[in-house]
C-alpha cells in the first residue's frame, strides 16, 4: 500500500502548520494526475468523524473510503477497505489508537497513520508515535493543513511540529530514554537527528551539512536501524527522551 497523490510542504512546523520531513516535492505537471490518497477515518464522536469525512473528501486529492468509531472496527476496517492513510484518534473504546497503530503495523502492507488529537499533551499521542505513527495534527488546525498532513504522509514523509512534540515529551514519562545510549550513533548521526527534530527534510538537512541528499538518507537510515525507530517521527521522541535535544536550547 502507498501512497500516490501525496506532495510535501515546506517551512517549519513550530507554529503547528504542516512540515514535510522527508524528500517529496510537487508532482510534475507533464506526468499527469496522480491517484487520490484513500483515507479511513477513525473518531468515536460520531460528529467529528462525519465532519471530518465531509470536509476532507472534499479536499483535492483525497478520498474517503471508510470511517471507524473504535480501535477494533479500524483495524477491521483497514483489511478490508486497504486505505493509503488512516486518520487515528487515540482515545477510543474497546482498543484505542495506539492499540489500533502497533496492530495495523503488524500488517505486510501496513497504511500511514496520522493521528488526531484535541489537546498538545496528550501522552496517547507520543505513544501513538512511538508505536509507528507517522506524524499527528490537532483537530483545531484548518482542515486545509490536516487535508496536507494526510497527502505528506501518503508520499512517505513525516509529519512533524517540533515545538508540539517538545511539549508532549515533556508532560509525559520517559519510555525509551535508554534507545540513544544504545545505539552508539556517530557524531554525524547524531547531528543528522538533532537537525530532524527541528523538523527539516532531508534536502534541507543535506544543505545545513554541505552534503548530497543521498548521504543524509543514508544518515537517516542508519539512525532509524540503531535507534529501532519505526520512522523519523519516533526517532525524533527518542532524541527528545534520551536529552540529545533539549527543549529551548539553539536547535531545539
Amino acid at each position: 500500500m502507498s501512497g500516490s497523490g501525496g506532495r510535501g510542504s515546506g517551512g517549519s512546523g513550530a507554529d503547528g502548520s504542516v512540515s514535510g520531513a522527508g524528500e517529496g516535492g510537487a508532482a510534475d505537471p507533464a506526468a499527469g494526475a496522480a491517484p487520490d490518497v484513500t483515507l479511513l477515518i477513525a473518531d468515536d464522536d460520531p460528529v467529528t468523524r462525519s465532519g471530518l469525512s465531509t470536509l476532507l473528501g472534499a479536499q483535492q486529492g483525497i478520498t474517503v473510503v471508510g470511517r471507524a468509531a473504535d480501535g477494533v472496527e479500524v483495524v477491521q476496517q483497514v483489511r478490508m477497505l486497504r486505505p493509503d492513510v488512516v486518520l487515528m484518534d487515540v482515545r477510543m473504546p474497546r482498543r484505542n489508537g495506539i492499540e489500533a497503530t502497533r496492530e495495523l503495523l503488524k500488517d505486510a502492507d501496513p497504511p500511514k497513520v496520522v493521528v488526531i488529537t484535541t489537546f498538545e499533551n496528550d501522552g496517547y499521542v507520543t505513544a501513538a508515535l512511538s508505536a509507528g505513527a507517522s506524524g499527528f495534527v490537532l483537530k483545531r488546525r484548518p482542515v486545509p493543513q490536516i487535508a496536507e498532513a494526510v497527502r505528506v504522509v501518503a508520499a512517505g514523509e513525516a509529519v512533524l511540529f517540533p515545538a508540539a512534540l517538545r511539549r508532549m515529551v515533556a508532560a509525559r514519562p520517559l519510555e525509551s530514554a535508554e534507545a540513544l545510549p544504545r545505539a552508539a550513533l556517530t557524531g554525524r548521526e547524531e547531528g543528522v537527528l538533532r537537525l530532524m527534530a527541528t523538523g527539516l527534510s532531508n534536502p534541507e538537512i543535506a544543505q545545513a551539512l554541505a552534503v548530497s541528499q543521498e548521504t543524509v538518507k543514508t544518515h537517516v537510515g542508519n539512525v532509524l536501524g540503531k535507534l529501532g525507530a519505526q520512522n523519523r517521527t519516533h526517532a525524533v521522541v527518542i532524541a527528545y527522551e534520551s536529552g540529545l535535544v533539549v527543549p529551548g536550547l539553539p536547535g531545539a
